[in-house]
């Protein structure tokens, strides 16, 4: 039976419509919601300057107050940054940028992010506290590119917008692998007159040079791969007819690509085909190059050759050292000869050691070395293209920056030093700030922007750098002329990598003055 008092209670007209209306409210509520929420933007952001591309998940940007791109390696040194930075008085700095793929997930490549990081930071903190207070102070911000810095368009973007107040960017630095991505960021930096000051990049075609200048305001303190080339064919006489090389097909890898060429310039001659094998596109990538170099070997053991020349990158590298321990002639020695990018190994854990022991001797073109300055001058050194006097002031720099208050910026021994790239960020970072100062006019704070990539043909002779890896002396495309180049050793121990001697490209040191002569570009 229906009890009248509940329906005169909820069932009246009035409940009636009450219950509409909320019930309508409910759902116009709820749909504004959800369909909010379905329109708004994703929140992409990272950090200040730094947020996650469509279609990706690394964070790619400008940061100058701390960040650390997701990298834990990178923490220390990115604080002390931020802390130096905080410091600065608006108006009175000038930025210089590291361009570099700080989210790279390749282990090496995340050492040699922090490294790069710790040697810029070092002359940062020169530049602003021990250089009798010149002007304008250093800003220095971290500009991601992203893994193998296919994110480089971005970050390039955004240093483009940085040239006005506040920020007032000057330089780029860092600017570390000799790939297409990088060149086509050089090429942008450039083209908007911002100077950009290589550190590690040694490919020949990312260089300006008597045939044209494709990079205005491109200078570079590390040689040319041929540059490497000459110095090592200087270093020790390898006879032709018992060498060999080794190299990658794959193009568009500026690095192997010139590489390559210079080694088939130094092997030429010789009774042996080129070893071939094919990297992926991702040299980082294992792929399956290990199988191809077992075969390899076999055929090495074929040949009468003594001296192998390897033109590829070092994860390849790696396993063709590993292959080649496992040989089976373990009778017969072998020398292999490569680039910079041998300095890599050093960290390598799967680079197996034991190998270094089965008659294998693997030696590569460093771009510095804490042993090549470290002793006096004396027999087998030498009397100029660098001093051991300023290595130590370097070496005291660094001690300074790695404690408090200027650090922690993580390690800095001298077994973080051996792959020299916290010496060659260093020396491009004093470059960079050398450039920015001696374009100030007199009674200004800054510099105008395209006047900091037209000082490369003045640094020589006494305005030269007097680096922590050697001497940097320009010619008048902004490269290095006749650079020491160190000769360095995987050692069988652990992380070991030993200096062997200082090779030239020109066969001897520059002279006292460091002038170029006529005959250079």
């Amino acid at each position: 039976m229906r009890n009248p008092l509940r329906y005169r209670l909820w069932y009246t007209a009035r409940q009636k419509v009450v219950t509409s209306v909320v019930v309508a409210a409910l759902v116009i509520t709820s749909g504004w919601y959800g369909i909010g929420r379905l329109t708004a933007p994703e929140d992409r952001s990272c950090a200040r300057g730094v947020e996650r591309p469509q279609g990706s998940d690394e964070c790619i940007g400008v940061s100058g107050d701390g960040y650390d791109f997701g990298r834990p390696k990178l923490s220390e040194v990115a604080a002390a940054i931020a802390r130096e930075n905080d410091s600065l008085k608006a108006g009175r700095y000038a930025t210089v940028a590291l361009l570099l793929p700080l989210t790279s997930t390749d282990e090496a490549m995340q050492t040699k992010m922090q490294r790069e990081l710790q040697g810029a930071f070092a002359e940062q903190y020169r530049a602003n506290h021990l250089s009798n207070e010149q002007v304008p102070k250093i800003r220095l911000v971290l500009a991601n590119t992203g893994k193998n810095n296919l994110l480089w368009r971005p970050a390039v973007d955004r240093l483009k917008t940085m040239t006005g107040a506040p920020d007032n960017l000057r330089a780029v630095s860092g600017v570390a692998t000799s790939s297409t991505q990088v060149k086509s960021a050089v090429k942008e930096l450039t083209a908007a007159h911002i100077a950009v000051v290589g550190t590690t990049i040694t490919a020949d075609d990312i260089a300006n040079g008597a045939k044209g200048d494709p990079f205005p305001g491109l200078a570079r303190v590390s040689p040319t791969n041929r540059d490497e080339a000459r110095a090592l064919a200087h270093f020790g006489q390898v006879r032709k007819d018992k060498a060999l090389l080794v190299q990658d097909t794959r193009t568009g890898d500026h690095y192997t690509d010139t590489l390559r060429a210079a080694f088939t310039s130094l092997v030429k001659g010789t009774r042996y085909q080129p070893e071939l094998f094919t990297s992926r596109s991702d040299p980082n990538d294992e792929g399956t190059t290990a199988n191809t170099f077992q075969q390899i070997t076999h055929l090495i053991c074929d040949t009468d050759a003594e001296t192998v020349f390897f033109a590829g990158r070092h994860v390849q590298l790696r396993q063709f050292i590993n292959a080649l321990g496992a040989r089976g002639c373990q009778n017969r020695a072998f020398t292999i000869l490569t680039g910079d990018e041998g300095s890599y190994l050093g960290s390598d854990k799967k680079l197996d050691r034991s190998a270094l022991r089965r008659k294998v001797t693997v030696r590569y073109a460093s771009l510095a070395h804490p042993d090549t300055w470290a002793a006096a001058t004396g027999k087998g050194r030498a009397a100029t293209g660098g001093s051991p006097a300023d290595y130590r002031a370097f070496l005291d720099l660094l001690a300074t920056v790695s404690k408090k208050p200027a650090g922690p910026i993580g390690p800095t021994d001298h077994e973080a030093l051996t792959d020299g790239q916290v010496i060659i960020a260093h020396d491009a970072m004093t470059l960079a700030v050398q450039a920015v100062r001696q374009a100030t006019p007199q009674d200004k704070r800054l510099p105008q922007l395209a006047d900091v990539g037209e000082q490369w043909p003045r640094v020589k002779g006494s305005l030269r750098v007097s680096g922590a890896s050697g001497w940097i002396c320009l010619d008048n495309h902004g490269n290095p002329y006749n650079k020491a180049v160190p000769v360095v050793e995987l050692a069988p121990e652990d992380a070991g990598q030993r200096f062997v001697s200082i090779a030239w490209p020109e066969g001897t040191p520059p002279d006292e003055k460091c002038l170029l002569p006529s005959s250079a570009p």
